[in-house]
């Protein structure tokens, strides 16, 4: 099937205007132009129910729609802060298909009345921003930005911002508390971006996947996009696949396609690395509770995992096979929530650092059956009272790990230090009660 979204890998050089323009680039902006009012566009978007492929699936026409329409300033944000463990794939097409991205901002600025879009990169993005940066100056220089676009009276202007390398500011709102020059932390909702979001305008915030699927849903009809997919995820995604599998990589696939597959299947992952055992799944980075074998059947969706306590996310899939020590995974986890927690709200601020130390204890053999309890508590206890999602995020690997792991906890208690080279599974068996 060709690429919808990765459409370099069978276009060569496609982040060139001139080949854009070749292949069918910015017709659905000049569609938009020429042949939708406004509200049409947003109604499109709608029907055709793209859901935000950033973590949260967040359908991107009702985003849209909540933009008032008598406001005299709004503003479109590219997010390009692509922080979450495991996830690569806004990096891809921003480095391999910029325009297609800056073609769905455009039309989003055109349906909603902006006249301004930033995109917003990650610190680390630099030399990944190349490409969309000259796509900008390329975009200028035929008239593809700025005043009179195209002869259509519509003008909108598109600005690059890098951020400091902040995880937290993958978040809306502190991203654009970082946008305007405050410190990167989130606020407390409402207001919501649609409402006061960028300098305390209305605001669309949407992910770089999320609007490269719309300038081909605009070309193509949205009764075209809702026969790929699912009924609640139609259209494709792009699969951040890494871990312990022989073909790690993106992989564009529709949704629908089973864990299973894309772990296994030879034209995806291609099987667990040196042959061994699969063990455990994270399908969403970091941020989603792990899972173990018998999710590997679920549907790939943004409600597939549901039955399972878990979550698709951005699909960033981190898979680890037999020999992984998932307490010591879980305390990875950790460390990395810990370390980007804005330290705003309390619950997260402290309860990331307990988490931390206690766990490092059970890792080192300094814990008792005692703290196994209390991190299942403190985690917790975090749970619907942070600020913002990082908070919750943060207890995912802690709860998740016990669920399906308690043997492996019990271990590192019961054994205290364990002997250099022991499998985990070992200790257990050892230390087991009879």
């Amino acid at each position: 099937m060709a690429h919808i979204l990765l459409r370099h890998r069978d276009i060569e050089d496609l982040h060139k205007l001139d080949v854009y323009l070749e292949n069918g680039g910015y017709e659905g902006f000049r569609q938009c132009l020429q042949e939708h009012e406004p509200g049409e566009v947003i109604d499109i978007i709608k029907k055709a129910n793209i859901r935000g492929r950033g973590g949260a699936g967040f359908p991107a026409g009702i985003k849209w729609g909540f933009i008032p329409k008598d406001s005299a300033r709004t503003y479109i944000v590219i997010n390009a802060d692509e922080s979450e463990t495991g996830t690569f794939k806004d990096r891809e097409l921003l480095e391999g298909n910029p325009h297609q991205v800056l073609e769905g901002a455009l039309i989003a600025a055109y349906a909603v009345g902006a006249h301004a879009i930033y995109c917003y990169f990650r610190g680390e993005f630099m030399d990944a921003a190349a490409n969309f940066e000259q796509a900008l100056k390329d975009a200028y220089a035929q008239n593809w930005l700025g005043e009179d676009i195209q002869g259509s009276g519509f003008s909108c202007d598109a600005y690059s911002s890098y951020g400091a390398g902040a995880y937290i500011c993958g978040e809306e709102t502190a991203l654009l508390a970082s946008l305007q020059g405050d410190l990167g932390q989130p606020w407390s909702k409402p207001p919501f971006p649609a409402q006061a979001g960028l300098y305390g305008e209305p605001t669309v915030v949407n992910n770089v996947e999320t609007l490269a699927n719309v300038p081909p849903v605009i070309v193509n009809g949205p009764e075209w996009y809702l026969a790929m997919g699912t009924e609640d995820s139609p259209g494709v995604k792009v699969v951040c696949l890494s871990g312990h599998v022989n073909r790690p990589g993106n992989y564009e696939v529709e949704f629908g396609i089973t864990y299973r597959e894309l772990i296994f299947g030879e034209e995806y992952g291609g099987g667990i690395r040196d042959g061994k055992e699969f063990k455990a799944l994270l399908p969403s980075g970091g941020s989603g509770p792990v899972v173990v074998a018998d999710a590997l059947d679920a549907p790939l969706s943004f409600d597939g995992l549901k039955p399972y306590d878990s979550l698709m996310g951005s699909a960033s899939m981190i898979v680890m096979d037999e020999d992984t020590d998932m307490v010591w995974a879980a305390m990875k986890m950790i460390h990395f929530f810990r370390h980007e927690s804005c330290g705003k709200c309390t619950p997260c601020r402290e309860g990331t650092y307990w988490l931390e130390q206690v766990i490092v204890d059970v890792l080192e053999g300094r814990g008792t059956e005692k703290d196994i309890k209390l991190l299942e508590d403190v985690a917790s206890n975090m749970q619907g009272k942070c600020l913002c999602a990082l908070g919750e995020f943060a207890t995912s690997p802690i709860l998740s790990t016990i669920r399906h792991f308690p043997e492996e906890y019990l271990a590192h208690v019961r054994a205290g230090e364990r002997p250099e080279g022991t499998e985990i599974e070992e200790v257990a068996r050892a230390t087991a009660p009879a």
